[in-house]
C-alpha cells in the first residue's frame, strides 16, 4: 500500500496520507493510554472492544453507526439502525440499558466532555438530550431541514453542534434549549464536525468535498480548505488543537497544521485589567459580538468564552497609571494591537486569493491534459 505526503504552508499546513480503501469510524479511550483500546464498527451490528485482544459485543440487531467512551473510559454510547441506543459498560463488558426514543436510524450519539450528559440524533429529524447518571430524555430539538447526521458537545458541555443533510451547520444552547448559531456555507451535506479545544472554532466536513472552519465568537466563516478529491466524511482536532485530520471517499487522511487561533491581546489586556481592578470588574456588562459574515447568526457568551467588558470610565489615576502600566504604553500597545487587525485581515485576504489561484491553475492543468489525451 503506498503512502504519499504532501507539505503545504499558507495559512494551514497539511500532510496527505493515502490510507483505507473504507472506514467508518474509531473512538478511543485516552485515559488508559497503557493499553490499546478502541472500539470500532464495520456495517454490521457487531461492537468490537480492542484491550490487547478484541472482545466481541452482539449489540444492535441493524447497522451500527457510532460509537463513543465516556470521558472517564469506563461507559460506551453505541447508535443504531435499529432505532436504539445502547450504554455499556467497559469493565463489565455488558449492556447498562437501552435507549428507545428515536422512531428512525439514529446516526450518531456522543457524551459530554463532564460526562453529566448524553446527546443522540436520528433519520426522524431529531436530537434528543440525555440524561447520563438517570437515562432520561431531557429534551428534544427539532431539525427545520434535513436530518443530522452528526453531533458533538462544546467543550464547555453547554452546547452542542450538529451537521445536517441540507448543508446546515446549527449550534444549540442545551441549557435554554434555543438555536444560538446556524451556518449555511456548504453546498452539499455536512457529515462531520468537531470544535477546537478551546471552543472558539468549529470544524466541518461536506460532500461538496471542502472542510471550513468557522469563528464561534463573530459568528462567521473563517477558512475554506480544499484537498479532498471527493466527499470529506469525518474530521477531527487532536486535544493540543495545532492540528487536525480529515477523510474522504478519495480513500486519503490528510493530517492539517493550524495556525488560526492567535491570542486576543486586547481581550488579555483588559480582563488583566478587570483582575486587579475589582470595581471596574464588578460593573462589566455583556457585549454581543457582531457578525461578519451577513448570516442570520446570535453569537452568544454561552459558547464558553468571556463576553465582560468594562464599561466604566477610567479613573485619573487609571488613565495616568494603569495598574502600575503607564498610560503611553497602554495606548502603544493598543496601535499595536490595530495594526495587528490589520495584518491579520491582509492575510485572509492574500490565503483567499491564494485559494482562487490554485483553484485556477488546477483547471487550467486538467484542460491541458484533456487536449493533451484528444490528440
Amino acid at each position: 500500500m503506498t503512502c504519499c505526503v504532501i507539505l503545504l504552508e499558507v495559512a494551514i499546513r497539511r500532510w496527505r496520507h493515502c490510507a483505507h480503501k473504507g472506514m467508518d469510524m474509531v473512538s478511543s479511550n485516552t485515559q488508559k493510554w497503557r493499553l490499546i483500546r478502541a472500539a470500532t464498527f464495520l456495517q454490521s451490528s457487531i461492537v468490537q472492544f480492542w484491550k490487547g485482544e478484541s472482545v466481541l459485543f452482539r449489540a444492535h440487531t441493524g447497522s451500527v453507526r457510532s460509537v463513543c467512551f465516556s470521558a472517564d473510559g469506563q461507559s460506551l454510547l453505541t447508535a443504531s439502525d435499529d432505532q436504539s441506543i445502547k450504554l455499556w459498560s467497559v469493565h463489565r463488558q455488558k449492556i447498562i440499558c437501552t435507549l428507545r426514543e428515536h422512531n428512525n436510524w439514529v446516526r450518531c450519539a456522543r457524551f459530554s466532555p463532564d460526562g453529566q450528559l448524553m446527546v443522540s440524533v436520528s433519520d426522524d429529524r431529531t436530537v434528543k438530550l440525555w440524561d447520563a447518571s438517570s437515562r432520561q430524555l431531557i429534551h428534544t430539538f427539532c431539525e427545520p431541514g434535513g436530518y443530522s447526521s452528526y453531533v458533538d458537545f462544546h467543550p464547555s458541555s453547554t452546547c452542542i453542534a450538529t451537521a445536517s443533510s441540507d448543508n446546515t451547520v446549527r449550534v444549540w444552547d442545551i441549557r435554554t434549549h434555543t438555536l444560538l448559531q446556524h451556518y449555511q456555507v456548504h453546498s452539499a451535506a455536512v457529515n462531520a464536525l468537531s470544535f477546537h479545544p478551546s471552543g472558539n472554532h468549529l470544524l466541518t466536513a461536506s460532500s461538496d468535498s471542502t472542510l471550513k472552519i468557522l469563528d464561534l465568537l463573530e459568528g462567521r466563516l473563517l477558512y475554506t480548505l480544499h484537498g479532498h478529491q471527493g466527499s470529506a466524511s469525518c474530521v477531527s482536532f487532536s486535544r493540543s488543537g495545532d492540528q487536525f485530520a480529515s477523510a474522504g471517499s478519495d480513500q486519503q487522511v490528510m493530517v492539517w497544521r493550524t495556525n488560526f487561533d492567535s491570542v486576543d491581546y486586547s481581550r488579555v489586556l483588559q480582563q488583566k485589567r478587570d483582575h486587579r481592578t475589582p470595581s471596574a470588574q464588578a460593573s462589566g456588562a455583556a457585549g454581543d459580538p457582531e457578525s461578519r459574515s451577513g448570516q442570520k447568526t446570535e453569537v452568544s457568551p454561552l459558547l464558553g468564552v468571556s463576553a465582560e467588558r468594562s464599561v466604566r470610565e477610567p479613573t485619573p489615576q487609571q488613565q495616568t497609571d494603569a495598574d502600575g502600566v503607564p498610560a503611553a504604553l497602554t495606548s502603544t500597545l493598543q496601535h499595536i494591537i490595530g495594526q495587528l487587525d490589520v495584518l491579520t485581515q491582509t492575510v485572509a485576504i492574500l490565503e483567499q486569493r491564494l485559494t482562487l489561484t490554485e483553484d485556477k491553475l488546477k483547471e487550467c492543468l486538467e484542460q491541458q491534459h484533456q487536449a493533451l489525451t484528444e490528440h
